[in-house]
């Protein structure tokens, strides 16, 4: 999650409350295995997108268990 400023170390702080709408980044269970991306729901298609040229985008299908714990609300970097 580089190019949106979330390093290694990094603590975020999630709201559990708040919807996991388009354009948000979220701590998601990918079958079974945590994972942070921004999330897209685009023409019913959803995504989850890594802010990292490196890993290619996340088609979430029906035979993927997602489900989404919360949107990250802050960036906590260490000194």
């Amino acid at each position: 999650m580089i190019k949106a400023g979330i390093h290694h170390n990094d603590i975020l702080i999630i709201d559990r409350s708040l919807k996991p709408v388009h354009g948000k980044i979220v701590i998601a269970s990918l079958n079974g295995e945590f994972t942070v991306k921004r999330i897209s729901m685009v023409q019913g298609k959803i995504q989850l997108m890594a802010e990292n040229d490196a890993y290619p985008p996340l088609d979430i299908t029906e035979e993927v268990d997602l489900r989404i714990w919360g949107v990250v609300t802050h960036v906590i970097h260490p000194l």
